[in-house]
């Protein structure tokens, strides 16, 4: 049975409001153009009382609303969720089971058990794990409690791949060609392969969210993708089926929000850009769309409500296409529930998605038609992943959060979230740190405000892909709207390498670490009862130090004059002028007149400062002139000779080990297989050698840089 939260529901609420009035206000911290239209109308009855099946940022999302309407909410949750921020902001919270998904938000009899317990009248399911689930809807229904989202039907008609192009095309919406059987071997999915024609793409028919996912060039690669996608949607969605469709080159991925009633009403909400890409899962998402012109917009969103009504359509959902370079369209799929993504449409039509899923489940008609959909100004939201995105784009990185700050300070950022500071990412669950949602009147200010904003964004304790984000939304291919699924791979062949600093931006690094050196020697000098001896003369107002910037060593002339430094690099003039808080992680500075915000990650008393500069982190070393003479001399540390052995790049569970002490292996040759975050990866010897040791057997959880295998 769950067990109820120790804290009675008023004494619990009103712990909440005292301890989370910022993070509640700080969500909807966008201007009046981009507030909801419409306030919810109080005296239009719906629920008193909603659990959330969810967790994280979503459960969270769905609370706030729920506030908003007056309706009294549940939040379950797994052993090691107990003090996550969701189960604080509920007004009551029901534990359904220990940490495994299977055994906690996938259970449905302890979740129907929460909802009995608490007399709750409908769920949100948010999105993943039960939202689209038929039997749980259908479990719901038994129980007399209201599913917030569409019925049985649309389900499962769209749930399934195949069958939902079926019904695309019978509802005459353009769909892809390839086969729409349930393809069975790996060898029939090889002939299938070549009856379509390369590339092609196969996927988990009950898949969503990019796994079981995989682009095939060959025969080869299609019995690869075979095997691992077909692992993957059995580990995901407990369905290993699969299908083959014709993979198309270089297209855009433009979803169109759809919002339907009970009574035969629908209307689209315009599209969103999702072209953003990597490993099939989105990165950077916009609404509106830079490539579509009014007329494809119409048809778009057109079909997507023909598809609605074909399954009779009842709530929030979204139908995605893949779109070509001359603005043809096809079906990819529909997923229904409320997507990641929804904030950017709330953004530039005004509407409340999930106030408007509730109304819909309560049976009340639409409060809009297709006229009075507006877009309002641009929108753009960045996924902010506890991800090493040095390694394939993003690995999943696990840690506890030992510094949390959002930028929600600034104009027209929105941060949907369900972490804190002291929150801990853990293998067991998606590795979202937070939806980061930035709106303009223009599509160039809105992306002005997602710089700061990633900018102002303070991260400790886990590695971030802010990194990546930033590199993304600066890159002018990504500024001129020149973008497609292919972006990363692209613009990044061989990997993301963190952003490469021009003469001029070496000079305003290494400016910044002297003049925050400096700083800091001086304030450990005021500090009274300090008795170490000073690197640096007190009374000085020039200093002539040493500065390491990678390979590299220059030669820095500090002055100060008052908060003003003047930096000589190497000769070069460098102009610095900030607020020099220590205590804080934010560097706001002002370098030859232009307006920077750095982020101090760690200083050391060898002069090592790391500091965070246009999103990528940066080691500088300062030191004074005799200690840079000295450091000659000091040895070089010896790198590990990573030929011969194998670590795990992320932390994960073996899933398979297919060598032995005494094989020999090839280059590129199979050695294991990791899952992390139900994303499974090959691991591959990097030359070829016999196997000396094993370290690892399926089952086993690995962390990030655990040995794997050694090679002779």
């Amino acid at each position: 049975m769950a067990t109820r939260s120790i804290l009675p529901p008023p004494t619990r609420l009103l712990f909440v409001l005292l301890k989370h009035a910022p993070f509640q206000s700080g969500w909807c911290a966008i201007n009046s153009k981009a507030q909801y239209s419409t306030a919810p109308n109080l005296n239009e009855k719906t629920f008193d009382k909603i659990l959330i099946a969810n967790r994280g940022e979503i459960a969270c999302r769905v609370i706030k609303t729920c506030k908003k309407m007056g309706i009294r909410t549940v939040a379950v949750h797994s052993d090691v969720d107990a003090n996550a921020v969701h189960v604080k902001m509920a007004d009551e919270a029901v534990c359904v089971g220990p940490a495994p998904t299977s055994q906690s938000y996938l259970n449905m009899d302890a979740i129907l058990d929460a909802v009995r317990d608490t007399k709750s009248q409908a769920v949100h399911p948010g999105y993943g794990f039960l939202s689209e689930n038929k039997e749980f809807a259908k479990r719901l229904a038994k129980e007399c409690v209201t599913f917030i989202g569409p019925d049985t039907h649309a389900i499962q008609a769209m749930g399934d791949k195949i069958e939902s192009k079926l019904i695309a095309k019978a509802a005459k919406v353009n769909t892809i060609p390839g086969f729409d059987g349930v393809v069975k071997t790996p060898e029939e999915a090889v002939k299938i392969a070549q009856d379509i024609g390369y590339p092609v793409m196969i996927k988990a028919s009950a898949g969503g969210g990019g796994k079981g996912m995989r682009v095939a060039w060959n025969d080869e690669d299609t019995r690869e993708g075979f095997r691992f996608s077909s692992q993957e949607a059995a580990s995901s969605f407990g369905d290993d089926r699969l299908l083959i469709e014709k993979y198309i080159d270089n297209p855009r991925h433009i979803e169109i929000q759809v919002l339907a009633d009970k009574h035969g009403n629908a209307v689209w909400l315009n599209e969103r850009e999702c072209s953003i890409q990597r490993r099939n899962q989105k990165v950077v998402e916009e609404a509106p769309s830079t490539f579509l012109d009014s007329e494809t917009r119409r048809a778009m969103g057109e079909q997507a409500v023909q598809l609605a009504k074909a399954v009779q359509y009842s709530s929030a959902g979204t139908v995605e296409f893949l779109v070509d370079s001359s603005k043809n369209f096809y079906f990819l799929e529909m997923n229904t529930r409320l997507q990641v993504e929804h904030p950017i449409t709330e953004c530039i039509t005004g509407l409340d998605l999930v106030e408007q899923m509730i109304r819909v489940a309560k049976g009340y008609q639409l409060q809009h038609k297709q006229e009075d959909i507006p877009i309002n100004g641009w929108a753009f939201e960045s996924r902010v992943y506890a991800e090493d995105p040095y390694k394939s784009f993003g690995l999943p990185s696990i840690g506890r959060l030992s510094q949390y700050q959002e930028p929600t300070d600034l104009n027209n950022v929105r941060v949907d979230s369900g972490i804190e500071e002291g929150s801990d990412i853990s293998i067991y669950y998606d590795p979202m740190i937070s939806k980061l949602i930035t709106y303009g009147a223009t599509r160039a200010e809105a992306l002005t405000k997602m710089e700061d904003a990633l900018d102002n964004y303070v991260i400790r304790g886990v590695t971030h892909n802010i990194p990546l984000l930033r590199e993304i939304i600066t890159h002018p291919r990504f500024i001129s709207g020149d973008i497609s699924t292919n972006f990363l791979p692209e613009v990044y062949p061989d990997g993301f390498k963190g952003h490469q600093l021009q003469v001029g931006q070496q000079r305003e690094l290494v400016a910044s670490a002297a003049a925050l050196y400096i700083t800091a020697q001086l304030t450990f000098q005021n500090v009274r009862g300090n008795l170490r001896v000073p690197s640096i003369p007190v009374e000085s107002s020039c200093w002539r130090l040493s500065a390491q910037l990678g390979e590299q060593w220059h030669d820095v002339e500090v002055n100060k004059s008052g908060p003003i430094y003047t930096v000589h690099i190497d000769g070069e003039r460098v102009e610095v002028h900030g607020q020099w808080n220590l205590a804080s992680p934010l560097l706001p500075l002002t370098i030859n007149s232009k307006h920077r915000m750095l982020q101090c990650l760690s200083r050391d008393a060898s002069g090592n400062i790391v500091l965070q500069y246009l999103g990528t982190s940066f080691k500088v070393r300062i030191l004074s002139k005799l200690a840079a003479k000295l450091n000659a001399y000091m040895p070089d540390k010896v790198p590990e000779d990573t030929s011969s052995i194998l670590r795990s790049p992320m932390p994960g569970t073996v899933v398979a080990v297919t060598v032995k002490p005494g094989d020999k292996v090839a280059e590129g040759q199979e050695i294991c297989v990791i899952e992390a975050m139900k994303m499974q990866n090959s691991m591959t010897a990097v030359k070829q050698a016999k196997v000396k040791r094993v370290h690892c057997k399926p089952g086993e959880t690995v962390g990030e840089g655990d040995l794997l295998v050694e090679l002779e």
